[in-house]
């Protein structure tokens, strides 16, 4: 494995899966303000234009297809994992474990193969569940239940690299990413962020639980950091800062769109009995629930999840951008789509 001081000098080769992606794209556009060299793992059904653009070598695969991995892969001296399937429905369920997990596997017994110098595996804070700790840290055990099957996949996908790392030498670092806001969000969290701006949400749901969030651009600064920080292979990091409740989302989200907030507050357990029903006519109907109530989201949501993040700040020098702001930049980008 290849060794370097003062990387931000050299033009390193970094391999990345998920590019295309919310949080990839914005690594994207950060790593092109470094010296450092992209290669980029695409699907054919890919949108690759910006990354063309930001002059990104493009490998045709998939991470469910190793040898499309290895391909792209050697050569490289970083790797970052970004792919997986994040959302909480999906009419074949097996689309998690393929991607979530066994595509992890692939990444990272490749890295081994290809003899890379660090892995960064972006994992997520779902993973923790319900932590005894509260708030949390990198050192809390997780907690006995995740509430959805994205949560599951990522969890077995993360237990897969840290067994690499102990048994194989994997050189691993693992970010685990609040819920990420900004412009043009088209997950879960930007799609809940849409849905009020547009007030297709009729009512208040889970005023008082309470999750962990971060600007976008602050996980791709975090990324590279951590890509550039010396001695921290199998370190944990827990990337964001801000604990907000649903209510005080909503707040927000009224204020900078200018639009009123819903006047009826439901009570969780009938939000929860309602998205049972709707995901179960969806996997009948195999389209998505109404307004995204998928039971999984919906436990998410009504769990929280709540980590104290400070060791990003002190051991990678991130200092995370308000909140308000990542708000503000979503709901411009909504308002001006329409």
């Amino acid at each position: 494995m290849k060794k370097y001081r003062n990387v931000e000098r050299f033009r390193i080769k970094t391999f990345i899966t998920g590019a295309t992606g919310f949080v990839g794209m914005n690594l994207a556009r950060r790593l092109a303000q470094t010296n450092h060299e992209m290669y980029c793992l695409v699907r054919k059904t890919s949108r690759v234009d910006e990354l063309k653009q930001l002059g990104a070598t493009l490998i045709e695969g998939d991470v469910r297809d190793k040898a499309s991995i290895l391909k792209g892969m050697k050569g490289c001296d970083w790797v970052v994992n970004l792919a997986n399937i994040y959302t909480f429905w999906e009419p074949d369920k097996k689309i998690y474990t393929d991607v979530n997990v066994k595509g992890t596997q692939n990444v990272m017994e490749c890295a081994l193969e290809a003899g890379v110098s660090k892995v960064i595996h972006v994992s997520t804070l779902v993973i923790y569940g319900k932590p005894k700790d509260y708030p949390f840290t990198e050192e809390s055990e997780v907690g006995p239940i995740r509430f959805s099957e994205y949560a599951r996949t990522k969890y077995e996908g993360d237990l897969i690299a840290w067994e690499l790392y102990e048994k194989s030498k994997l050189p691993l670092v693992m970010l685990y990413l609040a819920s990420a806001l900004g412009a043009g969000d088209p997950k879960p969290s930007g799609q809940f962020i849409n849905n009020l701006v547009q007030r297709r949400i009729p009512t208040r749901v889970f005023e008082n639980s309470r999750l962990t969030f971060v600007h976008v651009r602050d996980v791709a600064e975090a990324i590279l950091r951590a890509l550039e920080k010396e001695n921290n292979i199998g370190e944990k990091y827990l990337i964001g800062k801000y604990n907000l409740t649903f209510r005080e989302i909503g707040e927000l989200v009224s204020e900078i769109a200018g639009v009123p907030r819903p006047k009826i507050s439901v009570p969780d357990i009938l939000v929860m009995s309602n998205s049972r029903i709707l995901t179960l006519l969806a996997d009948i109907t195999k389209k998505p629930p109404l307004l995204g109530m998928a039971i999984d989201q919906m436990r998410t949501m009504k769990e929280g999840s709540v980590f104290e993040g400070s060791k990003s700040e002190r051991e990678l020098g991130i200092t995370y951008t308000p909140i308000r702001t990542a708000i503000e930049e979503a709901v411009a980008s909504f308002q001006s789509r329409e």
